[in-house]
């Protein structure tokens, strides 16, 4: 299975079945649509969900808000083949995981909720917000998606103390 990994402000549509698209999400949301009759899939992730208001964009700033990264994969899917009308999504992320951030994760979170339900694209499976990051596996030409929180495995490290020619080693 080839794995293709989507960092932020990344979309891609793909076509082809034994393929996978990855992401580590925080606050951060991605959005996985699906066709099924077309057996198109795409997915993205963005930083933010939209400008504060009065915000002048540079173009080199669009690819962080998911107003701009929503259009872009939604029309990235109908160039491939997909049909607006059969377009299915699974919501991944938002999580408020740095407490000095605010509610950044809850906002995205909304957002991408919003945005769905505007655009009369029908959300399969949801899994927004809490304080953890998820790494997300998404295999668009079929359309099934798994979502696994992460986490910190890595034990903190200590000092170990070693006699030997009073080195010590960390």
């Amino acid at each position: 299975m080839r794995r293709i990994a989507i960092i932020q402000g990344e979309h891609r549509v793909l076509t082809e079945p034994d393929t996978m698209l990855t992401t580590v999400l925080g606050s951060c949301v991605a959005v996985c649509l699906h066709d099924p009759v077309a057996r198109v899939g795409g997915m993205n992730h963005f930083l933010l969900g939209e400008p504060m208001a009065g915000h002048a964009l540079k173009p080199e700033e669009l690819h962080r808000y998911g107003v701009h990264a929503m259009e872009l994969l939604i029309n990235a899917m109908m160039q491939a083949g997909a049909v607006r009308d059969r377009m299915c999504g699974h919501l991944y992320g938002g999580g408020n995981i740095v407490a000095g951030l605010g509610q950044i994760g809850s906002s995205n979170a909304a957002f991408a909720r919003r945005f769905m339900e505007t655009e009369g694209l029908q959300v399969k499976r949801c899994d927004l917000g809490g304080n953890s990051a998820r790494k997300v596996e998404f295999l668009p030409y079929d359309g099934r998606v798994r979502s696994l929180i992460v986490k910190d495995v890595v034990p903190e490290a200590r000092p170990q103390r070693i006699m030997a020619h009073d080195v010590e080693l960390f």
